[in-house]
């Protein structure tokens, strides 16, 4: 009993500090600065329950200038709801957001957020479901972007990769990470290690000012390697792991090995390959 007569006593006190305007003084920049360390989920479900002036930050732009929900994408796995997060959460930051970060978008929220995305600078988006079209029709509204991560996105391909990089002429940053075509390194011939240079030599075209660059399991080979090299002056960070259809021939691994993060085609696999095998042994240890 006496337990739930303090809560009830604590419950009173906090409304007495809202109702004293306790919290309604505090200016919602300055609690949108607090609220930000949370996620998203939390802002949503939890902050905006506590009283009014918290409700009224939350609903508001403040909140909202980074958008990060990637996780709480990959729970809910249903592109119908995350397509309405987005939309949600886009009004909320009335065109101001700077960085959206979600998975399993769909083309909806993609032409949702591009034209309310005059601001944004970073754009995260692996594993989504948004099509060559709709970045055509809309990368143009997207040319601030710096960031941009289109890892397995399987439906957008070498065009809309090209738009990409014909409109966002501020992109420093980009991933585009693949699937790995077999687990394990495909023999020469087949038809998995046939080398497409497509994406790498738009990538060495469109997109002169990358310093970081991540395109692992590409099916780039030397060609393309060395267009990227040569055109992508400012590139220091190179991730390439996967890449087995290249040969670095001549100077080219040399050239790889020159900036300041390389991550070469056969490296970690390599290393994963072997912390297998000894893991498999020795879980075979421990069950014997």
């Amino acid at each position: 009993m006496s337990g739930s007569i303090n809560k009830r006593v604590r419950c009173n006190e906090v409304d007495e500090e809202v109702e004293g305007g306790r919290w309604e003084g505090l200016n919602p920049e300055v609690l949108a600065v607090i609220f930000v360390r949370l996620p998203a989920e939390e802002r949503l479900r939890t902050v905006a329950l506590v009283c009014r002036s918290w409700l009224e930050t939350v609903a508001g732009p403040y909140c909202w200038t980074e958008i990060d929900i990637e996780q709480w994408c990959r729970r809910c796995n249903r592109l119908e709801i995350i397509d309405l997060a987005v939309r949600k959460l886009v009004r909320r930051s009335k065109g101001t957001f700077r960085r959206l970060s979600a998975y399993k978008l769909g083309d909806g929220a993609f032409s949702f957020l591009a034209n309310c995305g005059k601001s944004l600078k970073v754009l995260q988006i692996p594993m989504s479901e948004v099509t060559d079209k709709m970045v055509q029709k809309h990368a143009e509204s997207l040319a601030n972007i710096s960031v941009l991560d289109i890892s397995y996105c399987l439906k957008i391909t070498s065009k809309g990769l090209e738009s990409f990089g014909k409109q966002c002429k501020s992109l420093t940053h980009l991933k585009r990470n693949m699937p790995p075509p077999e687990w394990e390194r495909p023999a020469p011939g087949s038809a998995s290690s046939r080398v497409d240079d497509t994406e790498a030599m738009i990538i060495a075209d469109t997109m002169t000012g990358l310093h970081q660059l991540e395109l692992c399991f590409g099916r780039f080979g030397d060609r393309g390697l060395h267009a990227l090299l040569t055109h992508c002056e400012k590139l220091s960070h190179l991730d390439i792991q996967g890449c087995w259809n290249l040969e670095l021939e001549g100077d080219l691994e040399e050239k790889c090995e020159q900036l300041a993060v390389y991550r070469s085609p056969w490296l970690d696999y390599d290393e994963d390959v072997v912390l297998s095998d000894s893991s498999d042994e020795s879980s075979s240890d421990s069950i014997s």
